[in-house]
């Protein structure tokens, strides 16, 4: 099954966006479109990137502290 295709619905309850999630959970591609979807949002992606700043530098400071030190 293509993404591109459309089904011949003119339903009104039927929306595009819940259409995307229902066919990404059928493909089990519901992880990729999560990340996609939070990493194309700035607010999300701002709060990926200090998250991960923060684990790498606990990771840093870990090494740092149980090796070095």
């Amino acid at each position: 099954m293509e993404m591109d295709e459309e089904k011949g619905q003119s339903d009104q309850t039927d929306w595009k966006g819940l259409r995307e999630i229902d066919r990404a959970i059928s493909e089990n591609r519901l992880t990729s479109y999560s990340w996609k979807k939070a990493w194309a949002d700035r607010w999300a992606r701002a709060v990926i990137l200090t998250a991960a700043f923060f684990l790498i530098g606990f990771v840093v400071f870990v090494i740092v502290q149980d090796v070095i030190l």
